[in-house]
């Protein structure tokens, strides 16, 4: 698997069209690493963290931070913060080479969040979003959508929704997040190109426990192929009347934060080099294997020669 690149036009110049933008989250998160699970934490009320950083994170944020890192020209389009934070999660995205001219800021506390790591690597988010920080229809005009593939996160539904639709009449394919049930899910499941699903989220909206038996009620929506990330046990897809399955890498696990933002941008360099959806799960779960074997979101990001080595 060769990366594509993005080189420069015969004039010198950079294209005009990104591979990749992404519409969402961003956040700093607080990681304090305990020495126990949550479980038994809930049982004494207290433990002293062995490790505590500061780090970057955010679903679409870590996204396009691991496109970029695989070799994709991507752009960022969501809300910072006017804080410390804000200016902490930015510039961890424009030194990794991510485009930022349409972000937004906002005279409030950036979005952040405590996560707390168990010595299995499986973490524990409480997150704080504050009512001023958020986007406007004005903040997303459709040519900021000049992309190959969109990805957008659920977090703010309406924007959600508004991208989708946009990037989808300019042409380009949309990939997603979708971890929330609303008012707007299945209407977002329904515009986007690959619905991609938090594990528990396509159980919450048919009934079904079952992936593939959950996946097909969700046929109607879409015709497109139907994903669902199983964390440890990798992921599955619905493509027309076949179900994949295709299992985890086995790692050492050290933090799964933002395992599922990087499974989806392996996801989105598989379909831009078009690529089977069995090759593209398989190239995905390993990306986002990598990602368990470090510590936070977008610092964990693998580069394209680490995919390429687990692949083997």
């Amino acid at each position: 698997m060769v990366g594509s690149g993005f080189g420069r036009s015969p004039s010198g110049k950079l294209p005009s069209m990104f591979d990749v933008v992404g519409v969402g989250t961003n956040s700093a998160d607080e990681v304090l690493s305990i020495p126990v699970s949550v479980r038994d934490l809930a049982s004494t009320g207290k433990v002293r963290a062995r490790e505590r950083q500061v780090l970057c994170g955010g679903q679409t944020a870590t996204a396009v931070a691991a496109c970029a890192a695989l070799g994709l020209r991507s752009r960022y389009i969501g809300a910072f913060g006017s804080d410390a934070n804000g200016t902490l999660v930015r510039e961890a995205l424009r030194e990794r080479g991510v485009d930022l001219e349409h972000a937004i800021e906002c005279d409030a506390p950036n979005r952040s969040a405590v996560i707390l790591v168990d010595p299995d690597g499986r973490r524990t988010v409480t997150w704080h979003l504050s009512d001023r920080l958020t986007m406007l229809p004005q903040d997303l005009q459709p040519h900021f959508l000049d992309a190959r593939i969109v990805q957008i996160d659920d977090d703010e539904p309406d924007i959600a929704l508004r991208a989708a639709l946009a990037a989808r009449s300019r042409g380009a394919l949309v990939s997603s997040d979708i971890e929330h049930v609303s008012d707007k899910t299945e209407q977002i499941i329904a515009a986007v190109t690959y619905p991609i699903f938090e594990q528990t989220l396509p159980a919450s909206l048919t009934g079904e426990a079952d992936p593939e038996r959950a996946l097909r009620k969700l046929r109607r929506l879409n015709q497109n192929p139907l994903l669902i990330t199983l964390g440890e046990h990798g992921s599955v897809a619905l493509e027309g009347d076949r179900f994949h399955v295709v299992p985890a890498f086995k790692v050492t696990s050290v933090d799964n934060t933002g395992a599922g933002d990087v499974f989806r941008a392996g996801f989105i360099y598989g379909v831009l080099k078009k690529w089977t959806v069995p090759q593209i799960l398989r190239f995905a779960n390993a990306a986002g294997a990598i990602s368990c074997t470090r510590l936070g979101a977008i610092p964990s990001v693998p580069s394209l020669s680490e995919v390429q080595s687990l692949l083997g």
